[in-house]
């Protein structure tokens, strides 16, 4: 179970080039059930992922089964080719945050350039919903299916993030 809140970024935090960082190329196969590729530095990696409702709770965070299968370098190129929308480029800086949770802080390049947002994903719904995030995070998105990935893959009037 994944359990994460994802806000957007009213300001970076500082100076960027001390967090650790992974550069990453994602797509899409589907996306309802999430099925998606993703190039982390040189991990390759296949992801399933599928909504997860629980009934009277209300934690303004998203929860998702999700399952993650390494691939090798060809299979990624391979499956690359058959990616529906367009591909997602982006660098991840991790960022420690109070509580021992890390932020993982996203800006965005090519087709989405200038759009940043930062989540935190935690170990239980207890956890995300005592969560108070740092004053440089902006408007908690969680819910707002625009910044899910998959909805960005497939976007082609980002005029709805005012970039």
């Amino acid at each position: 179970m994944e359990i994460e809140k994802k806000f957007r970024v009213s300001r970076l935090p500082g100076d960027l080039a001390g967090y650790e960082k992974k550069e990453i190329e994602q797509g899409y196969l589907c996306t309802e059930p999430v099925v998606r590729i993703r190039k982390s530095n040189e991990d390759y990696i296949l992801t399933y992922k599928s909504a997860h409702r629980e009934e009277g709770k209300e934690l303004d965070a998203r929860m998702s089964e999700e399952v993650e299968v390494p691939l090798t370098r060809e299979a990624y190129y391979h499956l690359r080719e058959k990616t529906d929308h367009h591909l997602v480029a982006k660098t991840r800086y991790l960022v420690p945050l109070s509580g021992g949770f890390t932020g993982e802080l996203d800006v965005f390049h090519g087709r989405l350039e200038g759009l940043c947002f930062i989540e935190v994903e935690f170990p239980d719904a207890e956890a995300a919903g005592n969560f108070v995030p740092p004053e440089w995070f902006g408007e908690n998105v969680s819910s707002d299916e625009r910044y899910t990935n998959s909805f960005l893959s497939c976007c082609d009037n980002l005029d709805v993030f005012q970039i």
